[in-house]
């Protein structure tokens, strides 16, 4: 390769692939660094099938200050926003107690074509043994399902938690709005 060829290609690289964004060192990049699956963990004991479709597990007796949006991306191990999945959550309420009667804090939600979801709860309680998570099955279309839990950052619960990964704690953008990223096999 010539000496001009190669500068040219140098330069093409440096060059940003979004023009108009600029990133300083303190932005995270608008697409994660992917390749890995995000971690599975176990569904635990209160997992119930069908939940209703909703993208607000806000009950009418839900406690005002304790409100939760945690949004983010389904993305693929190449880093491509995955349509359509299938996201179902559940958590425990307030008191660190799961409902096994009916759906309260359970529901699924489909992400958009862009691969992001939006999720409105409340901060759930820990419960004993167990740090303060959300569960999580996470599905593209027509594969496998991945199965976790995401993590609330800075939680004294966490060091006792023999299930909690550091890898799968969400980032707070604000104390009330989380970012969670899955990646999925898709």
């Amino acid at each position: 390769m010539t000496s001009i060829r190669r500068r040219l290609v140098a330069a093409a690289a440096a060059l940003p692939l979004f023009p108009g964004i600029a990133f300083s060192q303190s932005q995270t990049p608008l697409t994660p660094a992917c390749g890995r699956q995000t971690a599975g963990q176990t569904p635990g004991p209160f997992f119930k099938p069908n939940s209703p479709q909703r993208g607000s597990l806000l009950e009418k007796d839900s406690p005002k200050e304790e409100k939760l949006i945690v949004s983010g991306l389904v993305l693929s191990r190449d880093c491509k926003p995955v349509a359509n999945a299938v996201l179902d959550f559940w958590h425990a309420d307030e008191f660190g107690e799961y409902d096994n009667k009916g759906y309260r804090y359970r529901g699924h939600q489909h992400a958009d074509a862009q691969g992001r979801y939006r999720l409105e709860t409340i901060v759930p309680a820990e419960y004993p043994g167990r740090a303060r998570h959300i569960h999580a099955k996470v599905q593209a279309p027509g594969r496998r399902v991945l199965t976790s839990q995401v993590y609330f950052p800075g939680e004294p619960g966490n060091a006792r938690d023999s299930l909690y990964r550091r890898e799968l704690e969400m980032k707070m953008a604000k104390p009330a709005e989380g970012v969670f990223d899955f990646v999925v096999d898709a």
